[in-house]
Formats: C-alpha cells, sequence, structure tokens
C-alpha cells in the first residue's frame, strides 16, 4: 500500500484511461483502488474524478482529471517526503 491513495469508481468516467496502470507506472510509493461505489450518488457518471487522500479532484475530460491527480499526489508526496 502506498503513501498516497488513489481511489476511483468503477462506474467513474476516469475509466476512459487505465489510471491503475499508468498511476502506479509513475508513482511506485501510490496505491490505486478501484470500488463499486464511493458513494456519491451519481457525480460519477457526470464528470471525471477520483479521490487523493480523501480529496476529490475533477475534470472536463478524463485526461484532464488524470493531470489533476498527478498534481495532487506530487502535492501529497512534497509533504510526505520533505
Amino acid at each position: 500500500m502506498g503513501i498516497v491513495v488513489v481511489e476511483i469508481c468503477d462506474a467513474s468516467l476516469i475509466n476512459e484511461v487505465d489510471v491503475e496502470r499508468i498511476i502506479e507506472a509513475e508513482y511506485p510509493e501510490v496505491a490505486v483502488i478501484k470500488s463499486d461505489c464511493l458513494s456519491f450518488c451519481g457525480l460519477c457518471r457526470v464528470r471525471p474524478y477520483a479521490m487523493v487522500n480523501n480529496t476529490r479532484v475533477f475534470g472536463k475530460t478524463a485526461e484532464e482529471c488524470l493531470h489533476v491527480i498527478r498534481e495532487k499526489i506530487e502535492e501529497e508526496l512534497a509533504f510526505y517526503l520533505n
């Protein structure tokens, strides 16, 4: 398990890209967890989003959301590794 946890809903629009493979390859200290539901009642079908250490991050597209996830990971790693 990583020091940064990214959670994504199975139904989320973020799944247009392989977040788990991409993020875990780029950041070995990050764990990506896919859940059936993150209990945000339909948000996953409205726009791409994920949870990074319990903070929601969004994007207009899956690629934009992936970029925002990377930024949040960098912010979290800076906190834990410095």
